[in-house]
């Protein structure tokens, strides 16, 4: 069991040789922080693509310790993304690491079918959470690729999160997912794409993995109210996984750990040849980190 960043930080340091991140738009003094964090634990080895006279003077006006990391000088944002995404086409990298660019910039060339990058499945958003009044590390998808899902793109992204999960050391991970009820209703076609996804796990053709749903928040959280209420199922106050119905409802959950709860998170595109690190641009240094932390531990 995952509980804590800490425990991830040091599944990365077990690995033995270092992961390389290709970072885009480098030139950005939140985006070195992280990176030389990582760097400096002896986690990653980072590529600086961008606008070179500017990653140089961030470090040195900031003291940050990458004066010997490769740098790669581009013309522009979108050069940058181009380059990036070749190295990781063709195995030089194994991260692809957003900076100060627009995310639609960057997944242009992600999803450019003369590199080969897809890999026939959907793309989607993991967030992992270390939430202070939970016992272990959760997982929140999809907050931020995937807007409306149906059942089948749900299946698709359940498969990513369990996939990232396993990758954690969590073989068998409980999955809530999660609606406004914990009863089928026809009128709600969020509860019908849950019941769908259990029995597709009941029956076999969602493997890996203990599905429950539709389950309300409240149930899936804390143990004690699925007591109260009579819901008896191993994944109430034990879920490694919340499927949300969509992304405005999976932005929400994350943002209400995040602001609200005052949880850490780390934040990845999965489903593409490598994990990419893709937060918003005004994410703090330490969520950048721990944004990296993640990907080098699933890549």
């Amino acid at each position: 069991m995952l509980k804590t960043f800490e425990d991830m930080e040091r599944i990365v340091k077990a690995k033995p040789n270092k992961i390389r991140v290709a970072v885009v738009a480098a030139h950005d003094p939140h985006t070195l922080e992280g990176v030389s964090a990582a760097s400096a634990q002896g986690l990653t080895e980072p590529l600086l693509i961008g606008d070179a006279d500017k990653i140089r003077r961030i470090c040195e006006e900031t003291g940050l310790p990458l004066a010997d990391a490769e740098i790669l000088d581009v013309a522009d944002d979108a050069a940058g993304a181009k380059k990036a995404a070749a190295l990781i086409a063709a195995g030089d990298a194994q991260v692809l690491m957003k900076g100060k660019l627009q995310t639609a910039d960057l997944l242009r060339e992600v999803v450019n079918r003369e590199l080969g990058l897809l890999t026939g499945e959907i793309m989607s958003h993991v967030g992992l959470f270390q939430i202070p009044n939970y016992h272990k590390l959760m997982m929140i998808t999809d907050g931020g690729m995937v807007i409306s899902p149906d059942v089948e793109q749900k299946r698709q992204i359940l498969d990513n999160a369990t996939a990232v999960m396993r990758k954690l050391g969590v073989e068998k991970p409980k999955v809530a997912v999660l609606c406004a009820t914990e009863v089928e209703n026809p009128k709600m076609q969020a509860s019908v794409d849950a019941a769908e996804l259990k029995r597709r796990n009941r029956d076999g053709r969602i493997a890996g993995c203990v599905v429950e749903g539709p389950i309300s928040f409240d149930l899936m959280y804390d143990r004690e109210s699925a007591a109260i209420k009579g819901y008896d199922s191993p994944v109430s106050g034990e879920t490694d996984i919340c499927l949300l119905p969509d992304m405005t409802a999976g932005n929400l959950v994350a943002k209400t750990f995040y602001v609200a709860a005052g949880a850490m998170m780390a934040g990845l595109i999965v489903g593409a040849k490598a994990p990419i690190v893709l937060v918003s641009r005004g994410a703090t240094a330490e969520e950048k980190y721990w944004s990296l932390v993640f990907a080098a531990a699933v890549a």
